[in-house]
Parts: C-alpha cells; sequence; structure tokens
C-alpha cells in the first residue's frame, strides 16, 4: 500500500487503548484518524495519555461520532463487543477486537469462563485468534481478528513448542502467573475506577482464571490439555511472568529441548530464548520488557523427575494485548509484520 491506513480506535482512554495509540503514532503505514471514549469525548487523547502530548492533537469522540475507516481497534470492556458488534462492523473493513469475546471458538466454553452467554455465537467460526506465532496465515486473510488475552498469551508462547512437538503430558499443566496492576486492576491504580480500564486478574486468583480457555484452546495439539492456572497481581505496573509446570511423555535430554525451542523460535521476530548460566537476568523477566513486543521464554529440565519448568515473560499491555493486535494489522495489511514494534525495551528499569 502506498497510501497509510486509516485507523480508529473505539475504547481508547483505556490502558489498552493508549498502548494502541502510541504505538500507531509512531506506525509508519497508519495513521490514526479518531479515538473514541465515553468518557473523555470532547477532551485531547493526551489529557488521559500524557505521554502522548505533542505527539497527536486529537481529541475524543463518542462512538456515535466514528466515521468510516479502513481498520478499526475495538478496546472495550469483555461483552461489549459482542452486544455492540453490528453497529462497529459497519464502519470498517477490517477489524480487531480485543476483549475477550470472540478469543473462544466454543461458546460453551465461553459461557463457562465468562459466566454469561455469548451474545453473538454464530460469529466466532470468523474470527481468527490473534497470535501471529501460531495463526499467521490465517490473520494474512481475515477481516476479523481478536485480540489475546495477557496471562493466557504470556503461558501460550512458553508452551506450544513442547505441545506442537508432543512431548509433554496434556493430562497435567500447572501454571503460576504473577502480573502487574495494569492487568490486576488492584486497588493501587485506577484500574477499578474505570470503565475501559477492567484487570485481567483479582489480587489472587488461585483457580478458576478465565484466560485458561484460552490456553486449553490453543495447546490443543493433539487433544486438549487439563490446564490448572493460578495468577496473582503483584508490586508492578506492567509485566508478566508465568512458571509453568509440564511433564514429559518419554525421557528427553535437555539438549533435545533446546533444538524443539530453538527450530520453534527461529523464525520468529518477537520470541526469544533467555536461558543464561551466568549474568543476572538468567531467565525471563519482564521488568527490562516494558514496551516491547518480545516475549522471552527459558526452560529447565528436572534431572529427579520428568518435570519440565518453563519461564515466559512480556508486557501485558504489549505483547499480550495491543502489540500482538498491531502485529495481526500488518499481516492483515501486508505491512512488514514488524512495523511500529522494533522498540527494544528499557534496562536499567
Amino acid at each position: 500500500m502506498t497510501e497509510r491506513l486509516r485507523a480508529g480506535i473505539v475504547g481508547a482512554s483505556g490502558y489498552t487503548g493508549g498502548e494502541l495509540l502510541r504505538i500507531l503514532l509512531g506506525h509508519p503505514h497508519v495513521e490514526v484518524v479518531q479515538a473514541a471514549s465515553e468518557s473523555r469525548a470532547g477532551h485531547y487523547v493526551y489529557s488521559v495519555h500524557p505521554n502522548l502530548r505533542g505527539q497527536t492533537d486529537l481529541k475524543f469522540v463518542k462512538a456515535a461520532d466514528l466515521k468510516p475507516c479502513d481498520l478499526l481497534c475495538l478496546c472495550l470492556p469483555h461483552g461489549e463487543s459482542g452486544e455492540r458488534f453490528q453497529e462497529f462492523a459497519g464502519l470498517a473493513e477490517r477489524l480487531i477486537d480485543l476483549s475477550a469475546d470472540f478469543r473462544l471458538r466454543d461458546p460453551e466454553a465461553y459461557g463457562r469462563w465468562y459466566g454469561r452467554k455469548h451474545p453473538r455465537p454464530e460469529l466466532l467460526a470468523q474470527f481468527v485468534y490473534g497470535l501471529p506465532e501460531l495463526h499467521r496465515e490465517a490473520i494474512r486473510h481475515a477481516r476479523w481478528v481478536s485480540g489475546v488475552g495477557c496471562l493466557g498469551t504470556t503461558a501460550i508462547l512458553g508452551l506450544f513448542p513442547l505441545f506442537r512437538a508432543d512431548l509433554v503430558d496434556p493430562g497435567c499443566v500447572v501454571i503460576e502467573a504473577k502480573v502487574g496492576s495494569s492487568a490486576g486492576g488492584n486497588q493501587a491504580t485506577p484500574a477499578t475506577h474505570h470503565p475501559e480500564r477492567s484487570g485481567a486478574v483479582r489480587a489472587f486468583e488461585p483457580t478458576g482464571h478465565r484466560h485458561t480457555g484460552e490456553v486449553e484452546q490453543e495447546l490443543a495439539f493433539h487433544g486438549r490439555p487439563r490446564v490448572h492456572f493460578s495468577a496473582t497481581a503483584i508490586e508492578a505496573v506492567r509485566g508478566i511472568q508465568a512458571v509453568s509446570h509440564v511433564f514429559l511423555k518419554a525421557p528427553v535430554e535437555e539438549k533435545e529441548l533446546w533444538r524443539v525451542y530453538r527450530a520453534a523460535f527461529k523464525e520468529e521476530p518477537f520470541l526469544r530464548i533467555v536461558k543464561d548460566r551466568q549474568g543476572i537476568y538468567r531467565y525471563p523477566e519482564p521488568k527490562i520488557l516494558a514496551g516491547s513486543n518480545y516475549c522471552d521464554v527459558g526452560f529447565e529440565r528436572d534431572p529427579h523427575s520428568a518435570r519440565v519448568v518453563v519461564i515466559s515473560a512480556l508486557d501485558n499491555l504489549v505483547k499480550g494485548a495491543a502489540g500482538s493486535a498491531v502485529q495481526s494489522l500488518n499481516l492483515m495489511c501486508d505491512f512488514p509484520e514488524t512495523a511500529g514494534l522494533e522498540f527494544p525495551g528499557l534496562h536499567p528499569i
């Protein structure tokens, strides 16, 4: 394309909407032409996202005042995109919904994990799950793409090489995730007071986390896995670290695990193996990934059992949300997949 893609964002005053704005304002092939927020309509974008002062003179508009554009991103609370989908689908040829409404292909699974009946189950098959590492070619040809769950993405990206290679027992997958307040929605942040900033996890969810459904769906290479997922909000703003425990079907040496991960990651622009013998950051550390679209993955073979421990980390607002959406946008529109996503993160931080 020679002309810049005209993009709009609904729910642009929330955390994820703000990250989309930040990334797309620097995208070489995209122009953000409208940003909608019911609560902040008429105010400058930088009044909510002060890091964007001097980057744009956009003002928030109400969703009812949106004009047609090339691509629309929905950053609305769960349930709202599904209820209002027809209203938004008519505004753009391509659409990315970052809520959970179209992530799960099975409407019964949606009801189980989100506690409500899906408002538009007939549309689920028309959405592609927006994780390029698993669905790159389908995303290239998609009109509608779903966003990804941040905790689910962290676990999936760490584990998919083992499941795809059929090395581990799908009957027992144990995941413990630590997450910052921008996904946790704890009382120390505005997340609990803003309708467009609803968190992905309460302070502590020992069982029943809703991203479990995504993990089970996306790791079902050789049968649906049984996932036991816990999540804890910690004293950080951004970032997720997931520690996953899986069990080998048969004895496998660590050098074979290296081969499997290298083969899976070698063509992936945003996946990195972090497994060092020396240094401060020997395993994935979310702190140094802030603002980046990378997911770092490490692993260790338990010498005393069949257990493999997988550690994965990312920025929940970028690779766990807005960054994966922009990566999908690039594929949908035939842009370079890394366009707008080259920021490497900060160190020290």
